[in-house]
This record gives C-alpha cells, structure tokens and sequence, in this order.
C-alpha cells in the first residue's frame, strides 16, 4: 500500500498537456480554490451529501407501497456508467459526470432526497494485460526500463483498411476506441504510464494487476472531491473479488439470470483472441469495439481445370484431391444465377487442408477464422500447402452449386479486398450491382484484362421479380443510377438498394422455391447447400479487432455461457428483447432526444447473443463454472441496485470493514439478496430483520434510478444491456426511468488526444482553474448528443467573472452605506464621502428603475428554473449566470446615470438569488456568498429553488423598449462616426457636443389602421391570413409599405401570438413618461450628449416614421 500511496502522491499527467493553455497569474484563481476546499472539508466533515431513505421508524415497514412513499417523500437519484479504472479520470469523464452533478444539485433545491453514489470499475482484462505487458518490459528493460533506447520499437497494430467497414450498415460504432485514445502514440506500456504522470521509478508495482485497483479508484476518489461533486461516499466499492460483498452481488445476478434462462450454453460465433485463448469483448480491446461476428455463408465451388499459371504452384497438391475456391456469400438464394468468380489479381491466395481429400483456397485472414470455426481438422491449427497469387488464377474453370452453368471462370475484380470476406466473390450479375457492373466492363476490356470476352458473357438468369425493379434488379440499378465504372461510388448506394429490395419485397422466379417471398426462400436455399454438402457456415469479425495484447481477433465457434439478448429473428429471447423495447417506445424511460431512442432502438434490433464469461482478467468467478469470470460488461448493468445498501455492507471501498447493518460477506446469499430487491417476502438468515428490513426500505425508496448518464458510444452495449437486466431482475415499477447520452467533450475545439498534447485530465483542469470554474465551462460545453466542446479560455475568463462578482457583492453588502434617498446619494456621489459609489444604497421606496430590475430578475429565475427541470445546463448558465450579472451591470448604471443608485434591499436580493440560481454548477462560490457575505445559518447546499415573484408583462415590455431604443440611438451615432472614419460626409459630427432629440408618435399611421382591419377579417372568416387574397385590396401607392406590414402581422399570429396583442395596438406603458425615464441613460450613452430633446409626433405629422414603441433620434451639434 505503500507504493500505492507515493504513486497517487507523484502523479503528474501535465506531459499529455503540453499544447492546453498555460495560466500565469494565478492570484484570483488561488482565493477561490482556497474557499474551495474549505467548503469541501466542512460538506465531507457535515456528511452533507450522505442521504438516505425514510427510515422505518418514520415510516413503518410495509405501510407504504414505493410510489406512496416517493409522492410523501420526493426523492431523485441519478449514476454515471462508473469509470475503468486503468488511469485516471480526464475531462470527457468530467463532462458526462457533471450532468449527474448538476442535476442532483437541483434535485435537492426541489426539496428532494437526493443520491449520487459513485463506485469504480475494475473487472476485466484491460488492467490484466497491461500489468503483463509491464512484467514483460520490465524483464526486457530493466525495473526502471533503463535499457530503453529512443531505437527500441514495440510491434505496431495493423492499420485498418477500406474492407474494415462494417457489413451492417444499421449498426453504429465509435471512430476510435477508448484504449486506443488513452494511449496515444506510446508504444510501451511503460511509456503510457509515464505519459499518466506516473514517475519512471514508481512504474514497476504496476506489474501487479492489484497495485492498480488500489491506486487509480483512491485517486479518483480523491480528484472527485476536488470537483467539488456532491457525492455519498458511504456507497462506493470497486468490482472484481477484491470487494466481496460486490463478489457476491454479481453471482447473485448471474444465477437469478440462469435460473430464468436468461443465460444459454452452447455453440456460438464469438469474436475471440487466439493469443489470450478466450473471447475478447467490447472493454477488451484496443480497437474495434462494437465489431461483432458476421455470419456468411460458404459456397464451396470446386475446380475442374486449373489455368496454365496456376498448375506449377498447385502441384503440391495431392493428385485427385477436390479443391475449392469458398466464396463468402450473405445472398445464397441467388446463386442460381452464378456466371463467375472473381478473386483480386494482387491478392495472394493460400491452398489449405481441410481432410486428405478436400482443399480450400481463401485468404489467409479467412483461413485463420476458420481454424477457430471447427472446419479445419484440429481446432486452432492451419496447414497450408501452397500459396497461389490472384493473377495466375485467372481462367480457372470451377462448378459453381446450384449455378445454371455448368462451369464458369475465375475473373478478376479490382475491388476484391483480402481483409474482406474469404477474397473470393461468387459473380451473381442479375442481383448485385457490383457484379453486373464488373462482367459489363470486363466483356468491354476483355484485352485489357487479359481475358476471352466469352468468359464474363455467360447468360445471366433473372432470379428475383421486384416490383420496383422487375426481373435483373442489378441490371436496372446500374442504368437508373448511371453507374458506368466497377470503382463508381454510387455501387455502395446501388448494392443497398438492391438487397433491401430483393429480401423485402422480391419473389423467387427459379428454383424449387420458385414464388415464394426472398425473406423466407434465403434460408431454405441455405439449408439446401449446407445439406448437400456445397457450402457451410462461415463467420469472422465484421471489421478488425486487436484485443488490448495486441493481437488481431477471429471469428471463433465455441461452446460459452452467453446471455440471450436479441429479437428472435437472431436467435435471442425474443419476448425479453420485446419487452425492452417496448420499455424504450412507450416513454418507460426518458432517453432525452429523438436520436438516442432512434440508437437504443436500432440496436436492440441487431445485438444479440453475448458471451457473459471470460478465463483471463479480474472480476467475480462464474458460479456454477469457476473456472470462468464474469465478463466486464456483464457484471456492470444493475449495479446502482447495490449502491442503495451498499453503505449497510460496508464502509471502504473493498469490503475490509462491515457497514452499518455488520454484515459478513457469506451472510449475502442469494435468497437475502432476493429479499432485499423485492423478489422476495422473506430470506432465512442470521441477519436481524430490522436490518433487513432497512436495506429493503433504502432499494425500493431509491429505485427506480431517476438518472443514468453515460457517453452516447454505450448505447450500442452497456446502456442496452442496462435495461435488460434490469428488465429481467426487477418488478416493472423499478425499471430505470431516465438514461441521458451525451456526446463526446473536445477540448479547445480539437479531439481530446495526448498524442498531439492536446489532453486534460480531471485534475489538471481543477488544478488549473479551480472546481466552480471548470464546472461552469463544462456547463457551457452543451448539453445535446453532439460532440461538446470544452474551451479553456472560457474557463479561465470564468475565472476572472467569479473573482470579481464575489468581489462586488463582499463589497456592495458588507461595506454597505445606506441612504435614505436620491438626494442624499447624489449628495454622497457629488460630496465623494465614498471611496466604491456602488457600495451607496438607497432604502425607502421602490422607484421606476428597480421595478423594471426586480422583474427582470423574476423572469431570470423563472426562465433558470425551466432550463434546469430539462437538464438544459448551458441554458441555465446563460440566464442564471450570464444573464442575470448582465441585468445587475444594466440597473447598476442606469441607477448611477439617473442619479438615484441602487436600492439596497435589491441589491441583497441579486446577491441571494445569484448564489441560489448558481447552487447546483457553483457551489463553492454560492456557499461562500450565502455563508460569509449574507451571513446565513446553513449550508446553501440545503436551501431551495427561489420563489420568484410574478411576472409583470408591462414592466417586460418597458424593458424591451428600453433596450431596442437605446440600441437604435447608438446604433444611429455609429453609423455616423464610421462615415466620418471612411471621409464620407455625415450629417454632423458624432466626436462634437451634441443634442439628441427623441420623436415618438401618439398613435398610428391611419393607413396601417385599414390594413390591420383587412388582415383581422382574413384571420375571423379562415383562421389564417391569407396574403393572396388581401393583396388585390391594396393601395398601389401603399403596396410597398403595406405588404412587410401584413407579413409582419402574418408572422406573429402564426407563432401563436394572442389575437388581442396583435390587433388591439396599445402600448402597456406611458411611452412619453418611460423615455422621459431614459434621459439620464441617453446622455450617459451618447458621447458629448448636451441635452436630450423628446417630441412628440401626432397623427400626420413629421417624425421621420415614428410609431408608437418604435421612436426615431436625430443629432444636431451645439
């Protein structure tokens, strides 16, 4: 442990950040951390964030069903999918973590119970495979790999090519695997944790797979707190047999899983690691998660005459043996139709043992899956007997299974990939653009090509009748789309549409299936095959995948404990996955978007079967198969279950020390834990039953979880299987109510990657500019699936905005000096008694300008609370942050123009209200206020949302007008001095004294008055404002003016304006008495303003197009 503890101390992760923006002045940021981590040592030392549920003395056991108890008690509890912990936590954790961290603020304003646990992923094979790489470094190296030199160059991962794109084109997987983002560009193991901040003599513990787990969950922890984050860490654990307690739960699940039949043994295509000799899932690899097995069909076409290039190099072939090219198909109701097949000319092609008589020809990448699949005689191994290149293949006469042909030829096609499939394509010309287009050029360049034109010219069969594209669907495709290359683009788009169209909606026209439907015949055509010994069922990886030892994984057929995900159409449980999904539709669970319910629905329709067990990593043994663990996505899916009792269990985070309830290890057996999650009434068990009774009460108050929050890349496994088995485990009424994806968090507007230095973690940003700061730039990063954006330079200006707010409000309250009224502060303002004229309030009545104020604050913290009840959080920056300084910096100076300052008793209530409205992203700096400026008895973590007073619309709107005004005149004056900048001629000159002059008008033009009755007619007879109809009925002299008056009319009642607003033209306010209001601000805001006129225009008179609310300015020079 002692090595632990130094290596979190010395870690230092600055080297991935070398390109993030260096702070130097840190004064500012410096006071406010210090503020901090006081407030953050008196909320651990108050238990502050330690909730729980009503405990049975308050409400006794079993008088309240959970929907009872939640309406009597509000409650709100929201998770993150728990981090693996192989590293430390960066900011795109941050990000998905402040979601949860803000709204479990809120939730607590709203008057409820609420929880954010948090425990730390350790399960699987990642952090053994890196301490095995490091045990291998190390005895290559040296303990503190002193025998590195900058030559040394560990093996590098095979690039992925353009066959690695995914054959299921209505799956969806990241760019980029995690693993592979973390590490960057080291080669070395060791060098990956260098670039983690770990120092090189601290390196070597590491090679122990627990050294990790007792250092990385500790410093997450511990960079969690400086967060500030409102965390009950009563309730955190780690997974793996390292916390037994967590042990038992997760061989509790599996076997309640079993026992429903939720978990199958048997023989299925999994994606597998030759090198670890186990399947190598999602959290397993270094690249390529979400790549699943494909499944194809192999078509066995066997050789009847070799071509002149190819005799010499198949003649260590055995005489009489059958050989055959295996053309990977995932269309075998259309070979029928087979005129050829094609192999790639630079491809070089392997001649493989399958029994003493039978031979293969594929790739080598194909020949490696099917020595996993049991085709090859042994499993595992592979014994080529020669090797032929693609282009002396060319000319092979093969008998193609089911072909109308008796033989055809072997061809080349340029677009034939080896990383691909087997490299060999079975020529189908009717059905598949790709291959029409191919033969046409092929019988077009037969010279070319180096081929008899006769041989690509074979009579193509119509196999399928579409109604969209009738008997050769290729053929039609190619000629619609104009497609005139075998490389054209379009192919991609064309070969979609042709199989789309030929399973949904095509008929058989050959065959013994002959007018039966595609959907139903594709199978049977392949049972036919498969039965008559022409083809077998072939799979591999549908896109590369190299697990986290860095080998390249195959398609392997094994027998495995898998849990039965997927529709029945794939082979899965059908109802379970039914029951998901009508979870999903039905608004079960909000998924916050359109687009991320599109995604879980999408892929509860193609995920299916996952194999739940592994035999090399961390995590909980298998119970009824011990020599397999639970695999790290399978251990990981109700875990917030455990989080409502984990704090009875234990009190660290690896289940050293009994909880609450002292409970052992071996007391959780299934039927307690069946008890405690509401499957059961009762459990025999030394466990008293108050206790028990108490664990029950914290699940079934708690559950369901009201929030989870993860990265959007997880739909496509974790967060889907999330439902599942919560689904499976639970009573309906404790199904998840809430998942929240989000996208990705870039930095700086660049992909977060510690190759280019571009790279922060958690720590460094918290370091760097403080908890509030950090957490004011991730709230402003956004909040929809798109990818957020993290600006440092926003954070550091937060930085400044935060120091000098606290600075203003210290100042405004506790140096306070009061005035009785605007006499007596201009006297104060004129007499210069006070050093800070703001810190010089007014008591006494409320006047013109803190109305308008106090209601523009009422609506700030309306608008705040609706953008917090969406989890709209830049949103409620915007107004409860932004906003809101900016109508206390508005009434600050026009109070000061006008001569009358501020009122105190306002200016207390922004100073209340801003920390309130920040509470849930600022906490820090909220408490400070609340705690050392106003002076109040508790925590502002335990105050609620503010009340805001009603809204006067009058005052909104004198508000608004006061604005667009003030906008107009200074807009008015710039014009003139950019004139003047360019040497044009200007009506006067903006840089000399001057006099506005401010002309609004008593009522409106009458011309608009007829027309506004003509459009009120229109809207009374139809309901809608009908343009064309009104048009004729215009004035040709008033046409142009009249038309963007009736558009604008138009407008707003089509946005749901009242009718009264639009048609009953009346100002809500004194429009002569609200600009007289506005003189002293027109004065402060014109430059040399001498004196501000204001007229009035009346009916017919010359104002220069004054309406009413709209006036005009004019300048002249005195």
């Amino acid at each position: 442990m002692a090595d632990a503890a130094a290596a979190r101390s010395a870690l230092d992760p600055s080297a991935a950040s070398e390109k993030t923006l260096k702070i130097e002045n840190t004064e500012k940021r410096d006071t406010l951390v210090e503020s901090e981590k006081k407030y953050q040592k008196a909320w651990a030392d108050d238990h502050v964030f330690e909730s729980n549920a009503p405990t049975t003395s308050e409400i006794p056991f079993g008088s309240e069903s959970s929907t009872t108890l939640h309406e009597k008690s509000p409650k709100f509890m929201g998770t993150i999918a728990y981090p693996y912990m192989n590293g430390v936590l960066h900011a795109g954790h941050a990000f998905t973590i402040s979601k949860v961290e803000f709204a479990t603020g809120y939730a607590r304003m709203q008057g409820k119970r609420a929880l954010f646990p948090q425990g730390f992923h350790c399960t699987g094979m990642a952090i053994s495979a890196c301490a095995d790489k490091l045990k291998r470094e190390i005895e290559l190296f040296g303990k503190a790999f002193e025998r590195h030199t900058d030559d040394d160059d560990a093996p590098s991962l095979p690039a992925p090519t353009l066959a690695d794109a995914k054959t299921d084109l209505t799956k969806f997987t990241s760019k980029k695997s995690k693993a592979a983002a973390k590490s960057g560009k080291a080669k070395y193991q060791f060098q990956i944790m260098l670039s983690l901040g770990i120092p090189r003599d601290q390196i070597h513990p590491f090679a122990d797979a627990r050294h990790w787990i007792d250092v990385f969950p500790a410093l997450g922890r511990q960079h969690m707190t400086e967060f500030g984050l409102r965390i009950d860490w009563r309730r955190t654990f780690v997974t793996t047999d390292a916390n037994p307690y967590y042990d038992s739960f997760v061989r509790w699940q599996m076997n309640k899983l079993k026992e429903l039949g939720k978990i199958k043994f048997g023989k299925r295509y999994t994606v597998y690691s030759p090198k670890d000799g186990q399947p190598c899932l999602d959290h397993d690899r270094s690249q390529g998660e979400g790549v699943n097995p494909q499944e194809y069909t192999g078509i066995k076409l066997r050789v009847l005459e070799w071509s002149d290039a190819a005799k010499t190099p198949v003649e260590k072939v055995p005489d009489n043996s059958n050989v055959y090219f295996v053309a990977a198909t995932l269309r075998p109701e259309t070979m029928y139709g087979q005129t050829c097949c094609f192999v790639g000319k630079d491809i070089t092609y392997g001649v493989f043992k399958v029994s003493d008589k039978d031979y293969f020809v594929v790739s080598d990448r194909a020949a490696r899956n099917m020595a996993f699949q049991d085709i090859f005689a042994s499993w595992g191994d592979l014994e080529k007997i020669t090797e032929v290149r693609g282009a002396d293949l060319i000319g092979t006469t093969v008998k193609a299974p089911l072909s109308i042909h008796e033989s055809i030829r072997i061809l080349p096609m340029e677009t034939v990939k080896s990383t691909k499939g087997t490299g060999v394509v079975s020529c189908v010309p009717s059905d598949s653009p790709d291959d029409y287009a191919t033969v046409t050029e092929l019988a077009r360049k037969a010279d070319y090509y180096g081929i008899k034109k006769e041989w690509a010219e074979l009579e193509i069969l119509p196999i399928i009748e579409s109604p969209k594209y009738g008997n050769l669907i290729a053929k039609a495709l190619v000629e619609q789309m104009k497609i005139n290359s075998s490389k054209d683009a379009k192919l991609v788009e064309a070969k979609e549409e042709a199989y789309k169209e030929g399973f949904y909606h095509g008929k058989m026209l050959y065959g013994e299936f002959k007018g039966q439907p595609v959907s139903e015949a594709k199978e049977l055509v392949k049972e036919k095959l498969i039965k008559s010994g022409d083809a077998f069922n072939y799979a591999e990886p549908d896109g590369l995948v190299i697990s986290r030892s860095g080998d390249e994984c195959v398609a392997a057929f094994l027998d495995q404990w898998y849990l039965n995900y997927g529709p029945s159409a794939k082979g899965g449980d059908g109802d379970w996955c039914d029951t998901v999904l009508k979870h999903v539709q039905e608004d079960g669970v909000n998924t916050f978007s359109q687009e991320a319910k599109n995604q879980f629905e999408k892929t509860l329709g193609w995920l299916s079967q996952w194999a739940c067990a592994r035999s090399y990593g961390l995590g909980s043994k298998l119970p009824w198969d011990q020599k397999f663990l639970v695999e790290s996505l399978s251990d990981s899916t109700i875990y917030p279950a455990y989080y409502t009792v984990a704090h009875y269990l234990h009190k660290d985070l690896f289940g050293t020390e009994p909880g609450l309830g002292g409970i052992t290890p071996d007391q959780m057996t299934d039927e307690v834990w069946d008890y405690v999650f509401a499957r059961s009434d009762s459990a025999e068990t030394p466990i008293a039953k108050d206790t028990l009774q108490s664990m029950r009460r914290e699940f079934e108050y708690w559950y369901p979880l009201d929030l989870r929050v993860s990265g959007k890349d997880l739909i496509q496994n974790h967060l889907t299987f999330f439902l599942y088995i919560h689904i499976a485990l639970f009573p309906k009424e404790f199904w998840p109510k809430g998942i929240r994806p989000n996208g990705h968090l870039m930095l700086n507007g660049e992909k977060m990657s510690k190759s280019t230095g571009n790279f922060l973690t958690l720590s460094e940003a918290v370091k760097k500019f403080g908890a509030d700061a950090t957490r004011i730039a991730l709230a402003d990063a956004g909040d929809s699936n798109e990818d957020a954006n993290f600006e440092e330079t926003v954070a550091n200006s937060v930085v400044l905005k935060l120091y000098e707010l606290r600075k203003w409000c210290e100042e405004s309250i506790t140096d306070a000096h009061l005035v009785d009224s605007e006499d007596q502060y201009r006297k104060v303002r004129d007499e210069k008694q006070v050093r800070n004229l703001d810190a010089v309030h007014r008591n006494g009545e409320i006047g013109f300008w803190d109305r308008l104020f106090a209601n523009e604050m009422a609506t700030l913290v309306r608008e705040t609370r609706e953008h917090y009840d969406g989890m709209l959080f830049k949103n409620a920056i915007k107004t409860g942050f932004y906003d809101f300084t900016s109508a206390r910096d508005s009434y600050r100076e026009v109070t000061k123009a006008a001569g009358v300052g501020m009122h105190h008793d306002l200016v207390r209530q922004y100073v209340e209200l801003q920390a309130l409205l920040l509470t849930p992203i600022a906490p820090h700096w909220s408490e400070y206020i609340w705690l050392e400026i106003l002076k109040k008895p508790s925590s502002i973590q335990n105050a609620l949302y503010p009340e805001a007073a009603p809204v006067d619309t009058t005052l909104t709107a004198t508000l608004q007008y006061i604005r667009a005004t003030t906008s107009n005149i200074t807009s008015a004056e710039g014009a003139q001095q950019r004139r003047m900048a360019k040497g044009k001629a200007t009506k006067y000159d903006p840089n000399a004294a001057k006099k506005v002059t401010i002309t609004y008008a008593t009522s409106f033009p009458a011309w608009q008055d007829n027309y506004l009755e003509l459009v009120r007619k229109s809207f009374e007879e139809l309901g809608v404002v009908d343009t064309k109809a009104i048009t004729p009925k215009i004035e040709k002299k008033d046409l142009k003016k009249a038309m963007p008056f009736i558009q604008g009319l138009k407008k707003r009642l089509d946005s749901g304006e009242s009718k009264s607003g639009v048609f009953e033209r009346k100002l809500p306010f004194d429009e002569r008495e609200v600009l007289g209001e506005m003189v002293p601000l027109v004065r402060q805001v014109v430059k040399r303003c001498e004196g501000v006129e204001i007229v009035a225009q009346e009916e017919g008179g010359d104002g220069g197009g004054a309406v009413p609310g709209v006036p005009v300015s004019s300048f002249v020079n005195v």
